[in-house]
């Protein structure tokens, strides 16, 4: 997905901080200097992706809004119809977000990140993580086959996958 691609490699500033514009775009997380905002922010970076995109949604913390949760995907998609396990054969496409490490009694996930491709036999998607921290400190990356979170120290397996809805066309 060509929004996703463009912000590659975006990072925090100042560098090892959370300070990001994704979160400042929708207001989340504490302040910063230069008008950016503070906290995890790969959740802000895909509802950001989609929003761009035109997806149709609400950012705020009902369940049935996005928000800095990565866990928020995965309760959207339900509330939506939109949810994919990743058990269910259903092949990802550009501009899903991929959930990874969802626990789904509490709703909570490890990381989200942005579909941008599926090869057939791979065990992930290719992906555009925002906050990833393969190749530095929070930073926007790309990965392949990503099976398992880009988050440190963490295995947190890909769930599923949940799809955006797109605005409704107005009909001549």
């Amino acid at each position: 997905m060509a929004i996703a691609e463009s912000q590659l490699g975006y990072h925090t500033d100042p560098a090892r901080s959370y300070c990001n514009k994704y979160s400042a775009y929708w207001g989340a997380g504490t302040a910063c200097a230069h008008g950016l905002r503070s906290e995890e922010w790969c959740a802000d970076f895909a509802a950001w992706v989609w929003r761009k995109g035109g997806a149709q949604f609400t950012y705020g913390y009902t369940s049935s809004d996005l928000n800095a949760a990565s866990g928020s995907f995965y309760l959207w998609a339900l509330a939506h119809g939109t949810w994919h396990p990743v058990t269910s054969g259903y092949t990802p496409q550009p501009g899903d977000a991929a959930v990874y490490g969802l626990d789904p009694t509490s709703g909570t996930a490890a990381h989200v990140a942005i579909v941008t491709g599926y090869a057939t036999g791979a065990r992930g998607p290719d992906v555009v993580n925002g906050d990833g921290d393969r190749t530095g400190f929070s930073v926007v990356e790309a990965g392949t086959d990503q099976y398992k979170a880009d988050t440190p120290g963490s295995s947190a397996p890909l769930s599923g996958y949940a799809s955006p809805i797109a605005p409704k066309q107005a009909h001549p």
